[in-house]
Formats: structure tokens, C-alpha cells, sequence
């Protein structure tokens, strides 16, 4: 059977978030959540103020800002995700200009 648990369901709800459960037979989902969850815990929760759970919720943003942000991330060659885009969008201006001056 699935694993679900009503409580942490519960709370997630409570919290504004929508829990989402890993299509059944694709474990290499759960590897993501997993990877992203020891990343997290390694990189911000370890240094976070835990004196308690208001505290720690306090902090949550800034640290998924960060993460999503600022935060190298090996699926992008060790880029922030601000950098990807930016070299993305940089690359995807540079094609447009060649097109229009028919450079190839």
C-alpha cells in the first residue's frame, strides 16, 4: 500500500501547502523529494534557529528563497537557478539577434 500519512497531510494543509503524493512505481521521485530534503536539511535547517516551531517557520522563506534563488544546483552545472535563467535568457536574446541579422 501507499504511504500516507493523515497527520502530516494534515499539517501540510494547515500550513498552506498542497502535500503531493510520487506516482506509484516511479521511485526515482522519491529520490528527488529525498535529494532535496538532505540538501535542505544540510544547508539551511542545520543552521537555522530551532528554539521552536514558530521560530523555525519564521525562517522558511528566506531559505526557499534562497534555495531557489541563489543556491547552486548540480542539475544546472552548479549555477543558482538566477544564474540559469539569465544565461538562458542571455543565450535565447543572442539567437533572436542572429536571426534577425540572418547570422548562422
Amino acid at each position: 500500500g501507499a504511504y500516507i500519512a493523515a497527520e502530516t497531510r494534515q499539517i501540510a494543509r494547515q500550513l498552506g501547502l498542497s502535500p503531493v503524493n510520487t506516482p506509484v512505481c516511479s521511485p526515482q521521485s522519491n529520490g528527488i523529494a529525498e535529494s532535496f530534503v538532505n540538501t535542505f536539511k544540510r544547508d539551511y535547517v542545520s543552521r537555522m534557529d530551532l528554539a521552536d516551531a514558530r521560530t523555525v517557520m519564521a525562517q522558511m522563506a528566506a531559505a526557499f528563497e534562497h534555495f531557489n534563488e541563489v543556491h547552486p544546483h548540480s542539475a544546472l552545472k552548479m549555477k543558482s537557478p538566477r544564474e540559469f535563467r539569465q544565461h538562458r535568457a542571455a543565450h535565447q536574446r543572442l539567437a533572436q539577434i542572429e536571426q534577425t541579422l540572418h547570422c548562422e
